[in-house]
Protein backbone atom coordinates (compact mmCIF):
# COMPACT_ATOMS: atom_id res chain seq x y z
CA UNK A 1 0.00 0.00 0.00
CA UNK A 2 1.43 3.38 -0.90
CA UNK A 3 1.29 6.33 1.23
CA UNK A 4 -2.16 7.93 -0.32
CA UNK A 5 -4.01 4.61 0.15
CA UNK A 6 -2.66 4.62 4.15
CA UNK A 7 -4.28 8.04 4.46
CA UNK A 8 -7.30 6.81 2.73
CA UNK A 9 -8.20 3.86 5.17
CA UNK A 10 -7.12 6.80 7.79
CA UNK A 11 -9.67 9.68 7.11
CA UNK A 12 -12.16 6.54 5.93
CA UNK A 13 -12.46 5.27 9.47
CA UNK A 14 -12.51 9.50 10.65
CA UNK A 15 -15.77 9.86 8.03
CA UNK A 16 -17.77 6.48 9.12
CA UNK A 17 -17.09 7.63 13.11
CA UNK A 18 -18.83 11.26 11.89
CA UNK A 19 -21.52 9.45 10.59
CA UNK A 20 -20.45 9.66 6.88
CA UNK A 21 -22.76 7.24 4.75
CA UNK A 22 -20.27 6.53 2.45
CA UNK A 23 -17.37 6.46 4.37
CA UNK A 24 -14.85 4.49 1.79
CA UNK A 25 -16.65 6.00 -1.32
CA UNK A 26 -15.96 9.59 -0.29
CA UNK A 27 -12.60 9.55 1.23
CA UNK A 28 -11.63 7.74 -2.18
CA UNK A 29 -13.44 10.75 -4.46
CA UNK A 30 -11.64 13.28 -2.07
CA UNK A 31 -8.34 11.71 -2.42
CA UNK A 32 -9.25 11.68 -6.30
CA UNK A 33 -10.11 15.21 -6.61
CA UNK A 34 -7.55 16.85 -4.71
CA UNK A 35 -4.93 14.61 -6.39
CA UNK A 36 -6.31 14.92 -10.18
CA UNK A 37 -6.55 11.38 -10.77
CA UNK A 38 -9.35 9.00 -11.14
CA UNK A 39 -10.51 6.64 -7.93
CA UNK A 40 -9.16 3.74 -10.02
CA UNK A 41 -5.59 5.54 -10.61
CA UNK A 42 -5.23 6.42 -6.76
CA UNK A 43 -2.44 3.58 -5.89
CA UNK A 44 -0.20 5.12 -8.51
CA UNK A 45 0.11 8.67 -6.85
CA UNK A 46 3.81 8.47 -5.90
CA UNK A 47 4.28 9.18 -1.85
CA UNK A 48 6.08 12.47 -2.80
CA UNK A 49 3.13 13.49 -4.79
CA UNK A 50 0.95 13.44 -1.24
CA UNK A 51 -1.11 16.56 -0.96
CA UNK A 52 -1.87 17.92 2.67
CA UNK A 53 -4.72 19.48 1.65
CA UNK A 54 -6.46 16.14 1.35
CA UNK A 55 -6.90 16.38 5.38
CA UNK A 56 -8.76 19.71 4.53
CA UNK A 57 -10.90 18.05 2.75
CA UNK A 58 -11.48 15.08 4.76
CA UNK A 59 -12.20 17.76 7.70
CA UNK A 60 -15.05 19.07 5.63
CA UNK A 61 -16.67 16.05 4.89
CA UNK A 62 -16.64 15.18 8.78
CA UNK A 63 -18.23 18.32 9.72
CA UNK A 64 -20.97 16.68 7.18
CA UNK A 65 -20.51 19.35 4.55
CA UNK A 66 -21.91 17.61 1.35
CA UNK A 67 -18.95 15.88 -0.69
CA UNK A 68 -20.45 17.74 -4.26
CA UNK A 69 -20.01 21.02 -2.76
CA UNK A 70 -16.10 20.27 -1.83
CA UNK A 71 -15.65 18.89 -4.91
CA UNK A 72 -17.61 21.53 -6.47
CA UNK A 73 -19.86 18.65 -8.76
CA UNK A 74 -21.83 16.42 -8.93
CA UNK A 75 -22.82 13.36 -11.59
CA UNK A 76 -26.06 12.47 -13.39
CA UNK A 77 -26.11 10.23 -15.42
CA UNK A 78 -24.07 11.40 -18.34
CA UNK A 79 -23.90 14.68 -17.12
CA UNK A 80 -21.21 15.84 -15.10
CA UNK A 81 -22.86 19.21 -13.21
CA UNK A 82 -21.50 22.04 -11.30
CA UNK A 83 -22.93 22.60 -8.18
CA UNK A 84 -22.13 24.49 -4.81
CA UNK A 85 -24.07 26.26 -1.81
CA UNK A 86 -27.42 28.07 -2.83
CA UNK A 87 -28.37 24.83 -4.67
CA UNK A 88 -29.96 21.11 -4.53
CA UNK A 89 -27.30 17.94 -5.17
CA UNK A 90 -29.09 15.99 -8.00
CA UNK A 91 -29.57 12.68 -6.10
CA UNK A 92 -29.06 9.46 -8.03
CA UNK A 93 -32.88 8.17 -6.86
CA UNK A 94 -34.17 11.07 -9.37
CA UNK A 95 -32.24 9.06 -12.55
CA UNK A 96 -35.06 6.88 -12.70
CA UNK A 97 -37.55 9.02 -13.10
CA UNK A 98 -35.33 10.84 -16.13
CA UNK A 99 -35.16 7.22 -17.98
CA UNK A 100 -38.71 6.86 -18.09
CA UNK A 101 -39.01 10.41 -19.02
CA UNK A 102 -37.04 9.81 -21.75
CA UNK A 103 -38.35 6.59 -22.88
CA UNK A 104 -42.06 8.16 -22.85
CA UNK A 105 -40.68 11.22 -24.77
CA UNK A 106 -39.16 8.76 -27.47
CA UNK A 107 -42.39 6.57 -27.59
CA UNK A 108 -44.46 10.12 -28.62
CA UNK A 109 -45.45 10.16 -31.78
CA UNK A 110 -44.01 14.01 -32.06
CA UNK A 111 -40.82 15.62 -33.88
CA UNK A 112 -40.14 18.33 -31.51
CA UNK A 113 -41.47 17.35 -28.14
CA UNK A 114 -42.17 20.21 -25.50
CA UNK A 115 -41.05 19.55 -22.24
CA UNK A 116 -41.35 21.54 -18.72
CA UNK A 117 -39.08 20.92 -15.80
CA UNK A 118 -40.87 22.81 -12.33
CA UNK A 119 -38.63 23.06 -9.73
CA UNK A 120 -35.08 22.56 -11.78
CA UNK A 121 -32.19 23.37 -9.07
CA UNK A 122 -28.85 22.68 -10.89
CA UNK A 123 -30.67 21.55 -14.08
CA UNK A 124 -29.97 18.30 -14.13
CA UNK A 125 -33.10 16.88 -15.48
CA UNK A 126 -33.72 19.43 -18.33
CA UNK A 127 -30.20 18.47 -19.60
CA UNK A 128 -30.51 15.40 -19.49
CA UNK A 129 -33.15 15.55 -21.45
CA UNK A 130 -31.94 17.78 -23.55
CA UNK A 131 -28.91 15.68 -24.33
CA UNK A 132 -31.08 12.51 -24.57
CA UNK A 133 -34.21 13.20 -26.70
CA UNK A 134 -32.26 15.54 -29.34
CA UNK A 135 -35.48 17.12 -30.94
CA UNK A 136 -36.71 18.35 -27.65
CA UNK A 137 -37.41 21.79 -25.73
CA UNK A 138 -37.26 22.14 -22.38
CA UNK A 139 -38.15 25.18 -20.62
CA UNK A 140 -37.48 24.76 -16.80
CA UNK A 141 -38.43 26.39 -14.05
CA UNK A 142 -36.77 27.84 -10.41
CA UNK A 143 -37.84 30.18 -7.82
CA UNK A 144 -34.86 30.51 -6.27
CA UNK A 145 -32.59 32.73 -7.59
CA UNK A 146 -28.97 31.46 -6.71
CA UNK A 147 -30.53 27.65 -7.42
CA UNK A 148 -31.13 29.44 -11.23
CA UNK A 149 -27.09 30.61 -10.99
CA UNK A 150 -25.99 27.05 -11.16
CA UNK A 151 -28.83 25.98 -13.70
CA UNK A 152 -27.72 28.80 -16.12
CA UNK A 153 -24.14 27.73 -15.37
CA UNK A 154 -24.63 23.94 -16.29
CA UNK A 155 -26.82 24.56 -19.05
CA UNK A 156 -24.07 26.73 -20.52
CA UNK A 157 -21.05 24.71 -19.72
CA UNK A 158 -23.16 21.35 -21.48
CA UNK A 159 -23.62 23.32 -24.51
CA UNK A 160 -27.48 23.34 -24.25
CA UNK A 161 -28.31 26.64 -24.44
CA UNK A 162 -30.11 26.58 -27.48
CA UNK A 163 -32.96 24.07 -26.47
CA UNK A 164 -33.07 24.46 -22.58
CA UNK A 165 -34.86 28.16 -21.99
CA UNK A 166 -34.71 28.72 -17.88
CA UNK A 167 -37.28 30.94 -16.04
CA UNK A 168 -37.13 32.57 -12.50
CA UNK A 169 -40.45 32.28 -11.53
CA UNK A 170 -42.74 30.15 -9.29
CA UNK A 171 -43.95 26.90 -10.77
CA UNK A 172 -47.40 27.15 -9.93
CA UNK A 173 -47.70 29.80 -12.20
CA UNK A 174 -45.29 29.77 -14.50
CA UNK A 175 -45.43 29.73 -18.50
CA UNK A 176 -48.99 30.75 -18.87
CA UNK A 177 -48.22 30.72 -22.86
CA UNK A 178 -47.77 26.87 -22.71
CA UNK A 179 -50.66 26.17 -21.43
CA UNK A 180 -52.36 23.12 -22.84
CA UNK A 181 -49.16 22.57 -25.22
CA UNK A 182 -46.76 20.61 -23.06
CA UNK A 183 -46.15 17.12 -24.12
CA UNK A 184 -44.15 16.59 -21.14
CA UNK A 185 -43.74 17.73 -17.71
CA UNK A 186 -41.96 16.66 -15.04
CA UNK A 187 -40.93 17.73 -11.82
CA UNK A 188 -38.99 16.70 -8.30
CA UNK A 189 -40.65 19.44 -5.85
CA UNK A 190 -39.75 20.01 -2.18
CA UNK A 191 -41.49 17.02 -0.30
CA UNK A 192 -40.19 17.02 2.77
CA UNK A 193 -42.77 16.63 5.52
CA UNK A 194 -41.72 19.77 7.96
CA UNK A 195 -42.68 17.50 10.89
CA UNK A 196 -39.45 15.27 9.83
CA UNK A 197 -36.75 18.04 10.12
CA UNK A 198 -34.95 16.68 13.00
CA UNK A 199 -34.65 13.22 11.34
CA UNK A 200 -32.75 14.83 8.32
CA UNK A 201 -28.89 14.22 7.34
CA UNK A 202 -27.23 17.42 8.24
CA UNK A 203 -25.79 17.59 4.61
CA UNK A 204 -29.31 18.02 3.71
CA UNK A 205 -30.64 19.90 6.52
CA UNK A 206 -27.83 22.36 6.38
CA UNK A 207 -26.66 22.55 2.70
CA UNK A 208 -29.75 21.97 0.14
CA UNK A 209 -31.77 25.37 -0.06
CA UNK A 210 -34.53 25.35 2.01
CA UNK A 211 -37.37 25.83 -0.81
CA UNK A 212 -36.26 22.69 -2.00
CA UNK A 213 -36.99 20.38 0.94
CA UNK A 214 -40.36 21.63 2.74
CA UNK A 215 -43.78 21.10 1.48
CA UNK A 216 -45.61 21.62 4.71
CA UNK A 217 -46.53 18.83 7.21
CA UNK A 218 -47.31 16.18 5.63
CA UNK A 219 -44.47 17.51 2.53
CA UNK A 220 -47.35 16.89 0.19
CA UNK A 221 -48.43 20.59 -0.15
CA UNK A 222 -46.60 21.41 -3.59
CA UNK A 223 -47.58 17.74 -5.29
CA UNK A 224 -50.88 19.12 -4.36
CA UNK A 225 -50.79 22.41 -6.35
CA UNK A 226 -48.83 20.49 -9.41
CA UNK A 227 -52.13 18.39 -10.07
CA UNK A 228 -53.64 21.64 -10.74
CA UNK A 229 -50.40 22.91 -13.19
CA UNK A 230 -50.65 19.73 -14.69
CA UNK A 231 -54.07 20.37 -15.85
CA UNK A 232 -53.11 23.59 -16.73
CA UNK A 233 -50.01 22.78 -18.75
CA UNK A 234 -50.56 19.38 -20.51
CA UNK A 235 -52.03 18.84 -23.85
CA UNK A 236 -54.50 16.11 -24.07
CA UNK A 237 -52.37 12.18 -23.98
CA UNK A 238 -49.22 14.30 -22.23
CA UNK A 239 -47.49 13.02 -19.85
CA UNK A 240 -46.46 13.70 -16.39
CA UNK A 241 -44.18 12.40 -13.37
CA UNK A 242 -43.27 14.15 -10.02
CA UNK A 243 -40.68 12.50 -7.82
CA UNK A 244 -42.15 12.39 -3.87
CA UNK A 245 -41.05 10.75 -0.60
CA UNK A 246 -40.63 7.29 0.01
CA UNK A 247 -43.45 7.23 2.20
CA UNK A 248 -45.85 8.87 0.16
CA UNK A 249 -47.20 6.47 -2.35
CA UNK A 250 -49.73 5.51 -1.31
CA UNK A 251 -51.28 8.94 -0.93
CA UNK A 252 -50.22 10.45 -3.92
CA UNK A 253 -52.21 9.03 -6.80
CA UNK A 254 -55.63 9.63 -5.18
CA UNK A 255 -54.66 13.60 -6.15
CA UNK A 256 -54.82 13.04 -9.94
CA UNK A 257 -58.53 11.39 -10.05
CA UNK A 258 -59.95 10.54 -12.90
CA UNK A 259 -63.01 12.78 -13.06
CA UNK A 260 -60.28 15.19 -13.42
CA UNK A 261 -58.97 13.78 -16.65
CA UNK A 262 -56.21 11.80 -15.59
CA UNK A 263 -55.47 8.74 -16.59
CA UNK A 264 -52.68 5.42 -16.28
CA UNK A 265 -51.52 7.07 -12.70
CA UNK A 266 -49.08 4.45 -11.44
CA UNK A 267 -46.57 4.73 -8.49
CA UNK A 268 -42.94 3.88 -9.99
CA UNK A 269 -39.95 2.75 -8.00
CA UNK A 270 -36.48 3.56 -6.78
CA UNK A 271 -33.37 1.63 -7.18
CA UNK A 272 -34.00 0.26 -3.75
CA UNK A 273 -37.24 -0.55 -4.75
CA UNK A 274 -39.37 1.88 -2.93
CA UNK A 275 -42.04 3.67 -4.54
CA UNK A 276 -40.40 7.03 -5.65
CA UNK A 277 -42.40 8.61 -8.35
CA UNK A 278 -45.38 8.95 -9.77
CA UNK A 279 -46.57 8.73 -13.71
CA UNK A 280 -49.83 9.69 -15.38
CA UNK A 281 -51.08 11.61 -18.60
CA UNK A 282 -53.86 13.69 -19.52
CA UNK A 283 -57.09 12.29 -20.91
CA UNK A 284 -57.17 12.13 -24.75
CA UNK A 285 -59.55 14.87 -26.27
CA UNK A 286 -62.13 11.76 -27.00
CA UNK A 287 -61.63 9.73 -24.14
Amino acid sequence: MNFLLDEVARATLRLAEAGVGSPRTDAEELAAFVHGVRRGELHAVADSDFDARYWECVARREAREPLQHITGHAFFRYLQLRVGPGVFVPRPETEIMVDWAIETLRSMDVADPLVVDLGTGSGAIAISIAQEVPRSRVHTVEIDPEALKWAGINIDETGHADRVTAHLDDMRTALPELDERVDLLISNPPYVPTRESGAIPPEVRDYDPSPSLWSGEDGLDMIRDLEKVGRRLLRPGGAMAVEHHDGQGIEIPWFFPEDQGWRDVLNRKDMARRDRFVVMRRADADS
